[in-house]
């Protein structure tokens, strides 16, 4: 994900909210991954801010989307790429899926509202696990955890996504928004809020030296080495 990327998902996302004839979105990834996470690169030129971002504006957008969102993913679900997931109504993962949230891994922290989402899915334990720990889990734990709907076959799973869109597309679409929203409502400021938090803790750490050190480890194909950097970064 770049930052260019990041405001066209935005757009779509807001123009879909607005067409009539929109009624249900479908989100997969073109290839054999759903989302590899930032692009390292991009992310070391334009790191986010404390307020409006590119990033900022897909987190809004999805807040604010009251349309049904499914999911079809297959292959790698990293960072963002699962963090998103938890906006999405429906998700269906193809057995290849893998999910990994390594943010403190890479010195900073969770995003997309995902401290909030993550512990009130599955419980503080298991979201220390995955978040804090870094661990990796395949598209049988991921179920069991309550992040996807369901586990099919790879050819399957865009064709199962696709025939529940076409399900709640054929709904009164009023009546449908509404209950998105009924459902939602009260999570939404909530949400709201741990995205601002989070936001502000992200633009701190992602200039950090230990993230400097991280990022550059990644791009690098090393081991990070954190004896060097400096004390943890502290938001003032």
């Amino acid at each position: 994900m770049t930052s260019s990327m990041y405001v066209a998902l935005a757009e779509i996302f807001s123009e879909a909210a607005k067409d009539e004839r929109t009624r249900v979105v479908l989100w997969h990834g073109a290839g054999e991954a759903f989302c590899a996470g930032n692009d390292v690169e991009d992310f070391l030129k334009n790191p986010p801010g404390p307020g409006e971002s590119p990033q900022a504006r897909l987190m809004n957008a999805l807040i604010d989307f009251d349309k049904p969102l499914i999911a079809a993913v297959r292959g790698a679900a990293i960072g963002g790429g699962t963090t998103m997931l938890t906006h999405c109504d429906f998700v269906y993962a193809g057995e290849s899926a893998k999910f990994l949230m390594p943010f403190v891994d890479l010195a900073v922290v969770p995003e997309f509202g995902s401290s909030l989402a993550v512990p009130a899915t599955i419980g503080h334990v298991r979201a220390a696990e995955l978040l804090l720990l870094g661990s990796r889990f395949d598209a049988r734990r991921a179920a069991d955890l309550g992040f996807v709907t369901q586990v099919v076959s790879d050819q399957n799973v865009l064709a199962t996504a696709m025939e529940t869109a076409q399900k709640l597309a054929a709904k009164p679409a009023a009546a449908l928004q509404a209950s998105k929203r009924l459902l939602k409502r009260p999570f939404r400021e909530q949400t709201k809020a741990a995205m601002k938090a989070e936001n502000e803790a992200f633009s701190v750490h992602v200039r950090s030296d230990d993230a400097k050190e991280a990022l550059n480890a990644f791009l690098e194909k090393r081991r990070p080495d954190f004896s060097k950097t400096a004390k943890s970064a502290k938001p003032k």
